[in-house]
């Protein structure tokens, strides 16, 4: 069944493959997708569906150097390329919005506050243009700022069907900003966003509903990682997060999106497939960043139902080829990791397919 067809939204994907949204920092200090990157997503286009990398929908939303963003009329025909080479192959392709929130540095956003739910910041060290620095502390966005940030991020959808995309997903995951609002470790506000599990969500359920209304549900995806605690995000209490993504879920699967998009170390236990029931839609699962995910394991978790499709990151990255591979059993380029976040074709474009 995973190499089976899929309908997503108003797509139909050839199989149920998804290419994970992957931090690859090659869009140059601009921020705008060049021929390197149209090239490694058409290489890639025989997946069933590619979700690009994190793009910032503002400066102050970004949270690498490297990342491109899809704000300035630059970045918008940069990935106006890029899904014309991805449609060119008969591909399908959805860009991924992320504000980086409190994961980031000034001297990343070109100067920018950084923002966050709350004043709380990270533990650690930030990698920035001038070298390592520590997390600053991130401005706690007031009531009224919120209704601005979500423009943001709503303006950014708008550029990317502009772009070319098929859809957006909303990046509510790995610690980033809408997971910040989630997570009661980042979020210790006392007004209606903060507090309760309901308070907490709502910005999520508002972002999202204000991108739906703007470019409609089918081409709307939302990617969350419950319990997946990097960069500083701290969710420990069971009960807590299973109320907390619950009201989540529960909130907006009426409006019958796309699809729901879950990273989770257990993709088949009762918090993922209750998560799952709820929703009620297309939903795609990632098993997480700990272990690469393996065709045995894709091929089980459609074929026991725990997941319409599998998103798949380093496979991907290492196999332009990968449906191709895994539906016939081919043997696998394996992946160098030291060139993940590096910069030019090296590790990124000259992957080759297979021979044969």
């Amino acid at each position: 069944m995973l190499f089976s067809p899929l309908a997503l939204g108003e797509l139909e994907l050839p199989n149920r493959l998804v290419m994970a949204p992957l931090t690859r920092l090659r869009a140059g200090e601009e921020g705008i997708p060049g021929p390197l990157l149209a090239e490694h997503y058409r290489q890639r286009a025989s997946l069933g569906l590619i979700v690009s990398e994190g793009t910032y929908p503002s400066p102050a939303g970004r949270s690498y150097p490297g990342q491109p963003g899809i704000v300035t009329e630059e970045q918008i025909a940069g990935w106006k390329t890029v899904t014309d080479a991805v449609h060119a192959e008969g591909g399908r392709m959805f860009a991924q919005v992320m504000h980086g929130g409190r994961v980031s540095h000034p001297d990343i956003t070109g100067g920018q506050t950084i923002v966050a739910p709350s004043a709380v910041a990270i533990e650690g060290e930030v990698r920035t243009p001038a070298g390592k620095q520590p997390y600053p502390v991130p401005h706690a966005l007031t009531t009224d700022e919120l209704p601005l940030v979500m423009q943001e991020i709503v303006d950014a959808s708008l550029n990317a069907i502009e772009a070319g995309f098929d859809g957006v997903e909303l990046h509510s995951a790995n610690g980033y900003l809408l997971h910040e609002f989630l997570a009661p470790n980042s979020n210790v506000r006392d007004d209606s966003y903060g507090g309760s599990p309901e308070n907490r969500a709502r910005f999520v359920i508002e972002t999202v509903n204000a991108v739906v209304a703007a470019i409609g549900a089918s081409r709307v995806g939302i990617r969350i990682s419950p319990e997946h605690n990097v960069q500083g995000i701290a969710e420990v209490d069971a009960a807590d997060v299973r109320a907390t993504y619950e009201v989540l879920v529960d909130s907006i699967a009426p409006l019958n999106l796309a699809y729901l998009s879950i990273l989770h170390h257990e993709p088949s236990g009762d918090l993922v497939q209750d998560l799952r029931a709820r929703f009620g839609g297309t939903f795609l699962v990632n098993t997480g960043f700990g272990v690469v995910t393996t065709r045995e394991e894709a091929v089980a978790l459609v074929a026991d139902g725990h997941a319409d499709a599998v998103v798949v990151g380093r496979p991907a990255i290492a196999n332009p080829d990968l449906a191709r591979r895994w539906n016939e059993s081919l043997p696998l380029n394996e992946p160098d990791p030291s060139t993940f976040y590096a910069e030019g074709a090296e590790g990124y474009t000259d992957y080759p397919a297979y021979a044969g």
